[in-house]
């Protein structure tokens, strides 16, 4: 007789023998296996590439535990919604612009007006392509792991391969009669874009918005593309050949919108060489410094200095860039010019910049100024960020580049020098939105003598910010505050190629590498501020 725990497990040898136990196991397993099938399918096989608009974008389709769509921006973060029920996730992944795209829907304004239904359309394909993907991935893994496991009961497999197909379409059901639509009102952020309901105000404000601007955000895209049409009718200033020819620029504040305008620019003027007073970015964090790559793109040199909003592993980043310049109190000549900055002592990602923190950058530019005046030669031009560490470069310097402000000012100190304050090339970032209007993007082309060193003239370039059209350039010459000829209507002209570039011999900075970063008259810096820098 068996007794003790060898009776137990003698009946259920016994019970796996009972008809009703087998078919039960069997039906256990078919589950389990349909279940992993499914599974398997979704993570190798449920995504497909869709193009939304002038947008290419990878949707996938996941197993989760609660059901979401996740909206993806790199490298600023991601928009969670609870969209709807159920135990499958919905990805977003934004790549990139069509170039192409655009330049198709620029090229007739009908194509424009239908947009937001043909990227409605667009959205629909490309889930139902998602779902067809997934629903073969779906299908194949369950029979693949069916045959594995079942290996001659074929139509175990056949049985498995439907339990996988089942689940995908009762939880597609679930998702589809759960959908929320008004979660896009209501998104969690995360990433950099935690910060955007405090930046750019309510969601829904801002959708509106975006609707009422998609017309003017094509003009926009293509005025970018016609600047350079517009100096033909510029009087007075002819530069020669020789001239030296720097793009001054500042606060980009992550806008990737922001490089398409240098680089037009920076081909139809054929500069020389860049200048960039600072805040590259908004908090200085890894992903926004991957932007920093951009700049490798320009086939010119890029000097650049650390604003208030750059951290230090901003200006290294930077400085790993094969054609950057980046300035920490040491001198560079850049094609023939030689230029003296430093970055922004103070570091306030969180656009707090406190009154007393001008004291600090003040005393700042003093030490600044005085290697300046210690030099000899002394240099043509010295780069901050902030324009409160101007005044000590008077008499020592020519010619002050300055930003932080986001709005152009410029100004003669007693002893002669110019102070020449940009404005946002960013227009200020995800900030475009909260200002009313909105920020312009603006950059400045300076014309130099080469023999001299010494500015002789400038086109302050302004394209509209976000809800508007317009785009203009005004010239002024250094002997003269008024713009000469006036504003420059925008030209409709299919831009010309660029010119090509190679760097030029003098680019060699100087000192040891750093470590770590519309246009008035105003003679005056007094009540330039509006609002605090950025």
């Amino acid at each position: 007789m068996t007794t003790g725990p060898w009776r137990n497990w003698h009946a259920l040898a016994e019970a796996r023998h009972k008809p009703w136990v087998r078919r039960t196991g069997g039906v256990a397993l078919i589950v389990v296996v349909g279940l992993a099938g499914a599974w398997l399918g979704l993570q190798l096989g449920g995504h497909a590439a869709a193009q939304i608009g002038p947008v290419r974008t990878e949707m996938a389709i996941q197993p989760a535990l609660a059901g979401e769509t996740v909206v993806r921006v790199p490298p600023l973060g991601s928009l969670d919604l609870a969209s709807h029920h159920g135990p499958l996730r919905l990805t977003v992944d934004v790549q990139q612009l069509s170039e192409q795209a655009v330049k198709h829907l620029i090229a007739d304004p009908g194509e424009l007006s239908g947009l937001p239904a043909r990227a409605a359309r667009d959205l629909r394909h490309g889930l139902i392509t998602v779902a067809v993907h997934a629903a073969i991935a779906v299908a194949a893994c369950g029979l693949l792991l069916g045959l594995v496991v079942f290996r001659r009961r074929i139509w175990r497999a056949v049985a498995a391969t439907g339990v996988s197909l089942a689940v995908l379409a009762a939880s597609g059901g679930i998702a589809a009669a759960t959908w929320n639509p008004r979660s896009i009102f209501e998104p969690r952020y995360t990433g950099l874009l935690a910060g955007a309901p405090s930046l750019v105000g309510n969601v829904q404000d801002i959708a509106i918005r975006f609707g009422l601007y998609r017309r003017e955000l094509a003009g926009l895209v293509s005025n970018v593309t016609r600047l350079y049409a517009a100096t033909s009718d510029l009087p007075v200033f002819h530069p020669d050949p020789n001239t030296i020819r720097v793009l001054d620029v500042s606060d980009i504040h992550d806008n990737p919108a922001a490089w398409n305008v240098m680089h037009s620019i920076a081909s139809q003027f054929a500069v020389n060489f860049i200048i960039d007073s600072g805040d590259l970015t908004d908090h200085g964090t890894a992903p926004e410094n991957s932007l920093a790559r951009e700049i490798r793109t320009f086939a010119v040199p890029y000097v650049f200095i650390r604003g208030n909003h750059d951290s230090l592993a901003t200006a290294r980043v930077v400085a790993r860039q094969p054609n950057a310049v980046v300035l920490h109190g040491q001198i560079a000549t850049v094609d023939g010019l030689r230029i003296i900055g430093m970055g922004d002592p103070r570091f306030t990602p969180d656009q707090s910049v406190e009154v007393s923190g001008e004291d600090v950058v003040a005393a700042a530019g003093q030490r600044l100024a005085a290697v300046a005046a210690a030099t000899r030669p002394p240099p043509d031009i010295a780069v901050v960020h902030d324009p409160v560490e101007a005044a000590p470069f008077d008499g020592v310097v020519p010619l002050v580049l300055a930003g932080h402000i986001h709005r152009r000012v410029t100004w003669l100190l007693p002893g002669g020098t110019r102070v020449f304050v940009q404005g946002s090339t960013g227009g200020a970032g995800l900030r475009a939105l909260q200002s009313q209007p909105p920020t312009p993007i603006e950059c400045s082309v300076l014309y130099f003598d080469r023999a001299t060193r010494k500015l002789q003239a400038w086109d302050d370039i302004t394209v509209a910010g976000l809800g508007g059209t317009a785009a203009q350039i005004q010239r002024y010459l250094a002997t003269d505050q008024s713009p000469v000829g006036g504003p420059v209507p925008v030209i409709t002209l299919t831009p010309s190629p660029g010119p090509t570039f190679t760097l030029t011999p003098s680019f060699a900075p100087s000192g040891p590498s750093p470590g770590p970063s519309g246009r008035t008259s105003d003679p005056s810096p007094s009540g330039r501020r509006s609002r605090p820098g950025g």
